[in-house]
């Protein structure tokens, strides 16, 4: 296959520093879908813009990103590599790398992002179930916990396994293989098996016995032609940092190339993934402004399960609840009652690619693939006694989702145009059931004639089926685009894609002491229809190191799918509400726009990157009814205006020393107030001109990097400032500092000659403190909804301070 690396002009380098530095640029910049990346050992510890400024030819033994000479059908662009995943803690979920980039937010409970009921992304202003995300180019889907038609991309493959992550933000890509893109893009692309056989083996050891493990093996090319593959393991265990219980995962993924002739190939990649977590406690800001860090689910801590009894019978009024102290400064100390909050998942994830050259000018490329999802998650709910007497239930919730889907583009090169099209169909059957298991009674508990329920590991004797819903979808998406390059440094793009997505739902069981309604949304159907979504961008290369670009486009994020009570989805709701909506509920739909400058050279990068957005009918998950017995509607907020400006600026004065920094700005504002009706009348609530709720306005990173011989020493540091938790404003979340600090040492050369071996290609040392300043702070929000006003239990604390040691291997 001919390959030409990215060449040292002004245009791509710029791109390429700029993006990885500063997420600044749009979906028109470089191609680079199927590249392949070299690694440099002295690379994995600059920031992002060392690592992007060494990425040319001149800079020999450095890392730069390979490019097909062809152009491809998806504009996207940000190639952020597998060097600056390496900058943090192994099994780290790769989106946490993306915070590099203005404008990023990663929340997690625990400090690598595995736990994922307590993560969330956020870009610009859009939550991830609003960015559009694949993995080669297979659609991931929704990003919320209940994933109806996805999964998470740490579920997906495990990050040492990723060559890169092409983000595109705002405008997105017509392209990608998402229903959902109304803030962006984030394309995952697996690396290749090598041509030589080897195999890297990694050992993580870390705080609350924590240890990481990976092993992977390359077969090389077994056969004149360059057939080849890999296959790695991957095993994460971990005691949670508060409370009690264990975090476990693993996780096997492979990968298959055949080359065909000299530009053509078939692959394969097929990943499974077994989780099993018990999770961290929701918090509310009552919760952490009186108990701060020490409250969390009861299970595997001393007389967890009296207390949890004890709290229970006072939730519910009943004689011996006596509080304990440790929970008596709470207003709603019974909110801190649950015993057990666990989350079970296996997901087993591939698909088969054909990327084949017709001719000199035409390549087609389709992929076949399907996904099987299995999850489990369990709470101990005081809110329904069980049949026993005792003052709670284990309630699990069962989401369970089959799929498959085909895509297929073809791309046609001739004159000055690379124009591009293709279709993309998925069928997707989800079925959510939530059932209610006994708890013993505390007396059967002590006289060890009985067991708490163990909500990892559930058998089918339920005592109820709270509901059950069951949806099946079809997704039918088409493109077109053309790029269009007048002169060499001079390039306009336009294109546009078309939905159709329509979802049927049946509800085979109600239990009204539950739901509190007769019946819930059921027999009948919803579709998305838009068939013309454009999307028009240029960009203009002048004077050497300097850029000017434009991207304009409109997307829609179908009408999302969830089960009863958990998800910002019609579905989510009452029949009676539901027949009362579907007449006149609409999609969410965007329009996006960006200009940006930037500018690069050997001393100094620097860019302004500015866009706006006008959001119509934003679907939101309201939390509403008594603290004790809260439940969620479905609600359009109306429009939402955001303006946003990245700035920042990269200087390299010294030879192996980099200092970057960056700042953005959004104003993200809702236009309209809410009124809800009662059966007291009509209540508004005040939320227009408030900024959304989970993003903050300001936000500052800063990285610094120095590399001397085979030592690196890197420090990160980020600022997030005040979010809201409720529409109305009236609850904040507040802002902090986060700061992580590494150092890695390059054992190879020392090892070799002391043994007079080859074998060892590569041999580090490292050390990762997260959190070094032992910030308290609040990490993730709106896991169970946001409230209109006032308080509630949804935000999910970040990890204190964390010790990481890691030795890895190269053969």
């Amino acid at each position: 296959m001919k390959k030409t690396r990215v060449p040292s002009s002004s245009g791509p380098v710029a791109l390429t520093i700029c993006f990885v530095v500063f997420g600044c640029a749009p979906a028109w910049a470089a191609d680079v879908q199927d590249s392949a990346v070299t690694r440099d050992p002295a690379a994995s510890r600059r920031p992002a813009t060392a690592r992007a400024a060494s990425r040319t030819p001149a800079h020999a033994g450095t890392e730069y990103v390979d490019v097909r000479s062809r152009r491809q059908a998806n504009w996207v662009v940000t190639p952020v590599t597998s060097a600056t995943i390496a900058d943090f803690v192994p099994g780290t979920t790769a989106l946490k790398a993306l915070t590099v980039l203005p404008g990023v937010m990663y929340n997690s409970a625990d400090p690598q992002g595995v736990n994922t009921w307590a993560t969330s992304f956020l870009m610009h202003g859009f939550n991830q179930n609003q960015i559009g995300m694949t993995m080669d180019g297979m659609p991931l889907g929704d990003q919320q916990w209940s994933n109806s038609n996805g999964l998470s991309p740490a579920s997906a493959i495990s990050s040492e396994n990723i060559s890169r992550m092409d983000v595109s933000a705002s405008a997105g890509s017509e392209g990608a293989a998402s229903i959902s893109n109304l803030g962006g893009t984030v394309q995952f692309v697996s690396r290749d098996p090598s041509h030589k056989a080897g195999g890297t083996v990694a050992q993580t050891f870390g705080s609350n016995a924590m240890y990481h493990t990976f092993v992977r093996a390359d077969s090389g090319d077994l056969n004149r032609s360059g057939t080849r593959f890999w296959v790695s393991y991957m095993r994460n265990d971990t005691r949670k940092w508060r409370g009690g219980q264990d975090q476990f995962m693993e996780q096997v993924n492979s990968k298959f190339v055949q080359p065909i002739g000299q530009d053509s190939r078939i692959s394969a990649f097929f990943d499974y993934s077994n989780e099993q977590m018990q999770n961290y406690q929701d918090y509310s800001m009552n919760m952490f402004n009186s108990g701060n860090y020490g409250i969390d689910n009861l299970e595997g801590t001393p007389n967890g399960y009296a207390t949890a009894y004890r709290l229970a019978l006072a939730a519910n009024g009943r004689p011996g609840g006596a509080v304990p102290a440790a929970y008596g400064r709470l207003s709603s100390p019974y909110t801190a009652s649950y015993y057990d909050g666990a989350g079970m998942e296996r997901e087993y994830f591939g698909g088969v690619t054909a990327d084949l050259a017709l001719t000199d000018r035409v390549r087609w490329n389709t992929t076949f693939y399907g996904h099987r999802s299995y999850k489990v998650g369990t709470v101990t709910s005081p809110l329904i006694e069980s049949t026993t007497g005792a003052p709670f239930v284990e309630q699990a919730t069962i989401p369970d989702t089959n799929r498959f889907g085909v895509l297929s583009s073809v791309s046609y090169e001739v004159a000055k145009n690379a124009i591009n099209g293709g279709v993309w169909f998925e069928n997707t059957r989800y079925t959510q059931n939530k059932n209610a298991y006994d708890e013993p009674l505390l007396s059967d508990v002590e006289n060890g004639t009985a067991t708490p329920v163990d909500g990892l590991h559930l058998d089918n004797r339920y005592y109820r089926k709270e509901y059950e819903q069951i949806f099946n979808t079809n997704t039918f998406m088409a493109y077109v685009q053309d790029t269009y390059h007048p002169t060499s440094n001079l390039a306009f793009h336009f294109g546009f894609r078309s939905v159709l997505n329509t979802t049927r739902v049946s509800a085979p069981a109600n239990w009204e002491t539950y739901t509190r309604t007769t019946a819930i949304a059921g027999g009948d159907g919803l579709t998305t229809a838009k068939p013309f979504l454009p999307h028009i961008s240029g960009q203009w290369s002048f004077l050497p190191g300097h850029q000017l670009y434009f991207d304009v486009a409109e997307n829609v994020k179908v009408l999302p799918v969830s089960a009863y009570n958990s998800g910002a989805s019609p579905f989510a709701t009452t029949q009676a509400a539901y027949q009362a909506s579907r007449g006149s509920i609409q999609s969410e739909t965007d329009w996006n726009y960006a200009v940006g400058y930037r500018y690069t050279s050997r001393l100094i990068s620097g860019s302004v990157y500015a866009y706006h957005t006008d959001f119509s009918n934003r679907l939101q998950q309201i939390s509403t009814g008594s603290p004790n017995n809260p439940y969620t509607v479905i609600k359009n907020v109306g429009a939402v205006t955001m303006n946003g400006v990245d700035a920042g600026f990269s200087v390299r004065p010294v030879a192996g020393l980099e200092v970057a920094s960056s700042i953005s700005y959004d104003h993200a504002t809702y236009s309209d107030n809410v009124a809800e009706t009662t059966s007291s009348g009509v209540t508004t609530y005040n939320v227009k001109g408030q900024q959304v709720v989970a993003y903050p306005r300001l936000m500052y990173k800063g990285q610094l990097s120095y590399h001397w011989h085979d030592a690196q020493i890197h420090a990160d540091v980020q600022y997030i400032g005040r979010r809201n938790l409720s529409y109305t404003g009236d609850e904040k979340v507040p802002s902090y500092w986060l700061t992580n600090v590494g150092v890695q040492y390059d054992l190879t050369h020392f090892v070799n000659h002391r043994t007079d071996s080859s074998i060892l290609h590569r041999l580090t040392l490292d050390l990762n403190i997260y959190n070094i300043t032992n910030a308290h702070y609040i990490s993730t929000m709106g896991q169970n909804g946001f409230p209109m006003s006032g308080d509630y239990q949804s935000v999910a604390l970040g990890a204190p301070r964390q010790f990481f040691g890691s030795i890895k291997a190269d053969f």
